[in-house]
């Protein structure tokens, strides 16, 4: 039986290198590429023609909703399991209605990503048992949640990922070829989105989320 054929997707190259480091060592998968690029990875996929690509929500230049439509229509034999940092529904939603097969968080087990691997590369679709989960608590809860990340739009979640970085809103600026006041806006409406007083707060809350996803 061939390997299952990987490309990976993810701007963090940590990462990106980890999963490669992860995969390669079962015998079942072949990591084939990786890039950190939304353009490259709709390029990778139609040269390399990988049977799955494992694609961060969060890209450079393309997000991983285009590059995933993109993909997905040029090379339909390709299967996408979508990947995110945050564990918000919405994100989970957008990714499958641009074709993905699947969806995990970073906050998912090596076990949960090969299972969900092995499900989409057999036919099947598959969402991690955090997104389940919050589906759930959305479905059956009548009380709003305190932190509400599934608010958040794309492009304040690409601000998040800036301020992750470490850089300042200065820099976020100039990297996004936005204004700072744009920037701070975008700051002020996640705080208030996340229900969070301060910056201090937020970054709290990120390193959480790193934290979770690292462990």
């Amino acid at each position: 039986m061939q390997p299952i054929r990987i490309l990976i997707a993810d701007d963090h190259k940590l990462l990106c290198e980890l999963w490669t480091i992860i995969l390669s060592e079962d015998k079942r998968f072949s990591v084939i590429g990786n890039c950190e690029d939304g353009r490259q990875a709709i390029e990778l996929s139609q040269q390399l023609k990988p049977d799955i690509v494992i694609m961060d929500i969060n890209m450079l230049h393309v997000s991983g909703v285009e590059a995933t439509e993109e993909i997905t229509r040029a090379v339909p034999s390709v299967k996408v399991i979508g990947v995110s940092a945050f564990a918000v529904p919405k994100y989970a939603r957008q990714m499958i209605l641009a074709g993905a097969k699947g969806y995990v968080t970073k906050n998912s087990s090596k076990e949960e990503l090969i299972n969900a691997i092995m499900q989409v590369h057999s036919g099947k679709k598959y969402i991690c048992e955090e997104i389940k989960e919050l589906l759930s608590e959305e479905a059956f809860s009548d009380e709003k949640p305190a932190v509400n990340a599934d608010a958040l739009t794309d492009r304040e979640l690409e601000v998040i990922e800036e301020i992750k970085r470490g850089l300042s809103s200065r820099e976020i600026a100039m990297s996004m070829n936005i204004s700072m006041k744009t920037v701070e806006v975008h700051r002020h409406n996640i705080l208030k989105k996340l229900n969070m007083r301060n910056s201090a707060a937020l970054i709290n809350f990120m390193n959480t989320q790193s934290n979770s996803a690292t462990g």
